[in-house]
């Protein structure tokens, strides 16, 4: 047994001999509390979320790609056309895309000028965010004395990590997930603090809780083992049948909306896993994959983090209301850890996987830290600040680095490929005058978007077929499938996917398909042959590349802005 929650409780709400208010009266002060304790984080949140402009990463453009099919009543579908395919990972995110696009307020035009393909994700980003930092104060105010310095401290942390505000503002779910596993914490705190962890009430919440991390990323459903763990870890003696009652009805909370959500998968798309997780072959934990840790540990910094570790152990190492809840906080943030370590490395910078980690990770630190400079004398203190100023700016110093590099040179944006696979394919399409034009390509959000090519997805993704090759890492059953069932209109390859799959030793591709023109990064495109009649046609296509390279290197140029008020399919100047 860690402690006597009622005991506890009890005492830290008991005023002192000299208090002359009512009991309710700091109870008031903290509801004001919240409002300042939140908006400090979440304005912060914004400032920095402001320096990468209206920069969306192209894999959120494969979700708003399929966020438009199901509004508009074609189904999960990539694009109209096409068959269903879970090409999502983040089903409970395209919900609130979809609800989105059907109260007008996404992929509709624009809010105040800014494209609302930017504006309605950044902004449901920035509100969810803010009920992460929510989650931190009702966390706090069930067991410190200072929930609004817990909550400033917690939250400013997250705002101010490149990692955490980059994803959360990419267009993809990060955010959502991050509220998912802030709101486990929370639940696990107030209800151990109250001694009603083993109650209906925190079991359901924490299920339901957990069904959302599941629905929001594949990997979320590690979170089911979050209220069992708190459970195991915090049960006294005589209450086994109690706890596990209500570790059972947890589990059938979360069990029931993601066991609907398998069904439907099953129904739809005849597979028990997206076909995103299939591509990335995702494999058994490795030690390798968890050493991947200690790459957190050094984004994080050394020393902010070994402070971090001493002020986490300094509070278990005292009896208060705050121990119990660091340990409960502990719970969900080994298995957002576990998370991180399982997950094959993501190809993209700053650390896309770790948004829970800096969540859980923040909380529990602030949560930790006032509890103990709170009790420390003048002299520790001091000590403590000092500390904390040269971590600051040892972390600080290496954040702004990052920030400062991504802003330069943002991964995959999304109008980038709106304009190099989507408008200027279109362009093409329109030269040739196709009908039911097809291409071939390695990214696809916003060709789906704007494309009047229907697409096969090169990374597999979005394509069961090659999702399979990919997960065999079978690149010569990809040129089969490619030159002897797809025959694409066009491809589009360069990079290192043009060097793997190697298309130009295939004497089909030598001999089916012609280059209309070179692309960065060592890339081309390339028509079917038997789809251009000849050189007069042949040269208008290269006339509209040589054009598009230029709209290319304008877009790269200017990574951070939008690109146009409207994604619509057919949109090209050609």
């Amino acid at each position: 047994m860690l402690t006597d929650f009622s005991t506890m409780t009890d005492t830290l709400a008991a005023p002192a001999p000299t208090e002359v208010a009512p009991p309710s009266r700091p109870c008031r002060r903290r509801s004001w509390a919240v409002v300042p304790a939140v908006l400090v984080p979440t304005v912060l949140f914004g400032l920095h979320a402001s320096l990468y402009g209206r920069w969306e990463v192209d894999d959120a453009g494969i979700t708003f790609a399929y966020a438009r099919s199901v509004a508009i009543g074609a189904g999960p579908v990539l694009q109209p056309g096409l068959p269903p395919v879970e090409g999502f990972s983040d089903p409970a995110w395209l919900a609130l895309l979809v609800v989105g696009r059907w109260l007008g307020l996404f992929d509709h035009g624009t809010w105040f000028g800014v494209p609302d393909y930017v504006a309605y994700p950044k902004s449901l980003a920035l509100v969810l965010v803010a009920g992460v930092f929510a989650c931190f104060f009702a966390a706090a105010s069930a067991v410190s004395r200072r929930p609004a310095v817990v909550t400033v401290l917690a939250g400013c942390a997250c705002a101010v990590i490149p990692s955490f505000v980059i994803w959360c503002v990419s267009g993809l779910e990060n955010s959502l997930l991050a509220l998912a596993t802030a709101g486990i914490a929370t639940v696990l705190v107030r209800s151990g603090a109250r001694d009603r962890l083993a109650t209906p009430g925190p079991a359901v919440a924490c299920g339901l809780l957990a069904a959302l991390a599941a629905l929001t990323r594949p990997e979320g459903m590690i979170y089911a083992a979050a209220y069992p763990l708190a459970m195991l870890v915090l049960l006294r003696r005589g209450t086994w049948l109690r706890g596990l009652g209500s570790a059972v009805l947890a589990a059938l909370a979360f069990a029931v909306p993601y066991g609907a959500y398998l069904l439907w998968r099953w129904s739809t798309f005849h597979a028990w896993l997206p076909t995103t997780a299939v591509a990335k072959s995702q494999g058994l934990p490795t030690a390798a994959g968890f050493a991947k840790v200690s790459d957190l540990v050094a984004y994080a910094g050394w020393l902010a983090v070994l402070g971090g570790v001493l002020v986490v152990g300094a509070a278990l190492g005292r009896r208060s209301p705050v121990r119990t809840a660091v340990v409960l906080v502990l719970v969900p943030l080994a298995l957002a850890l576990a998370a991180f370590g399982v997950l094959i490395s993501d190809w993209m910078t700053q650390y896309r996987f770790a948004t829970p980690v800096w969540v859980l990770g923040s909380l529990v630190v602030a949560l930790a830290a006032v509890e103990v400079v709170g009790r420390l004398r003048l002299r520790g203190r001091a000590v403590v600040a000092v500390v904390v100023v040269a971590a600051a700016v040892l972390s600080g110093s290496q954040w702004v680095a990052a920030a400062r590099s991504y802003r330069a040179e943002p991964v995959a944006p999304m109008c980038l490929i709106v304009q190099n696979t989507g408008r200027e394919f279109n362009g093409y399409v329109e030269i040739l005058g196709l009908r039911s034009p097809t291409l071939f390509a390695p990214e696809i959000g916003g060709a789906a978007l704007t494309g009047t090519s229907l697409l096969t997805d090169g990374a597999g993704l979005a394509e069961p077929t090659i999702a399979r090759f990919w997960a065999a890492k079978d690149w010569a059953g990809v040129r089969n499938y490619v030159f002897d069932v797809v025959k694409p209109s066009f491809i589009r390859s360069h990079g290192q996917f043009r060097t793997q799959m190697a298309f130009d030793t295939d004497p089909r591709f030598v001999a089916g398909y012609v280059l209309i023109g070179p692309t960065p990064n060592g890339g081309g495109n390339w028509v079917r042959r038997d789809l251009v009649t000849g050189p007069e046609q042949m040269a208008r296509l290269q006339a509209w590349a040589r054009q598009s390279l230029a709209a290319d290197a304008a877009q790269r140029a200017t990574p951070l802005a939008s690109c146009g008020d409207r994604l619509t399919p057919g949109a090209t100047t050609a």
